[in-house]
């Protein structure tokens, strides 16, 4: 490991401001998807504080088997992964959203017991995360020097190009590219590309298609924690931006199609109805059993994922698989 004093630093590039900025955007955000035709809510709003709860639940549930393949996936392969992203020599760990790097603790692991030469860089929006890890950080591996930075992914990758020039090793772990849309996710990966140089590599998680019924029982348990999840961002609207959301009155509703490999969550209207804003001053109506759309999330094959990493100008390395071939973690390289 690289050995620095001090071993752990925090960058905060965050808009600094008294959250009146963020609690205007999501005001315009949601104002402006309640008004389209069809509705639709952002998922980047999950994640309050009862958001990012329910959510370990869901990981924690026997129908949602993404975080346990991944996790199946880097138990397994770890080593041939750090021979990998060692071969060079130095190099920097990027992790994008790495909030409490569950998965990434089984690379540096093994980064530790190979005694390789890196330095860890987590990134997250969230700036209390960042803080926590550091602090758990510092206290396993006292001798890893750590730069955690709080930040956007874009800006984050342009601080990271402006002010680390060694080779740089990229992770975007838990299938988070699945939560764009193709498009989208295949401009982002461009974006990556775009702020790495020749011989950086990058690791991907991807999760696969396959049955259509476990997937959708991931999206959809039968406790309901995904409802309530799902709900929660009505209740979030309520508490933030005085709306008035009968939660009694919308339910959750969940789908996957197969051809397109896209799994959608929705929440229902059970009735006529009428919501007031009070961060907009205005009211926004609902038919009976009308849908806003809050979610999507993507699968791929791995021929599909291939070729998103070539259009991008990646090449791939090879692609690590956990036991049943449904999630990959693929590893690229800057050409």
């Amino acid at each position: 490991m690289l050995f620095q004093t001090p071993p752990y630093t925090l960058i905060d590039l965050s808009r600094k401001n008294d959250g009146s900025q963020d609690r205007a955007a999501f005001a315009k955000d949601v104002a402006a998807g309640l008004s389209q035709s069809p509705k639709r809510l952002s998922s980047r709003y999950f994640y309050d504080a009862n958001g990012s709860r329910l959510f370990q639940q869901i990981m924690a549930l026997p129908e949602y088997y993404l975080t346990r393949a991944e996790f199946s996936v880097i138990q397994r392969h770890r080593s041939a992964m750090v021979s990998a992203f060692a071969a060079a020599g130095f190099f920097h760990l990027v992790d994008l959203g790495a909030g409490d790097a569950m998965k990434t603790k089984l690379l540096l692991e093994e980064l530790a017991n190979q005694k390789k030469n890196f330095d860890y860089v987590p990134m997250d929006i969230s700036g209390a995360a960042m803080r926590e890890l550091g602090d758990d950080l510092q206290q396993t591996y006292p001798e890893l020097h750590v730069q955690a930075v709080v930040a956007e992914y874009i800006t984050g990758l342009k601080w990271l190009k402006q002010h680390l020039t060694e080779r740089k090793v990229v992770l975007f772990l838990g299938s988070n590219l699945g939560n764009f849309e193709r498009e989208e996710g295949m401009d982002f990966v461009r974006q990556i590309r775009q702020h790495l140089q020749p011989g950086d590599l990058f690791l991907l998680g991807v999760d696969l298609a396959k049955d259509p019924e476990t997937i959708l029982a991931a999206y959809n348990d039968p406790g309901g924690v995904t409802a309530a999840f799902n709900l929660n961002l009505l209740s979030r609207i309520n508490r933030e931006l005085g709306g008035n959301f009968d939660l009694e009155a919308f339910s959750h509703f969940a789908l996957y199609d197969p051809q397109l490999g896209v799994m959608k969550s929705y929440l229902v209207s059970r009735r006529e109805q009428e919501v007031y804003m009070e961060a907009t001053g205005a009211r926004y109506a609902f038919a009976a059993w009308e849908a806003i759309h809050t979610e999507n999330s993507h699968k791929y094959t791995l021929q599909q994922a291939a070729e998103m990493g070539n259009k991008a100008g990646f090449k791939l390395v090879t692609s690590y698989l956990d036991e049943n071939s449904g999630f990959a973690d693929m590893l690229f390289e800057v050409v």
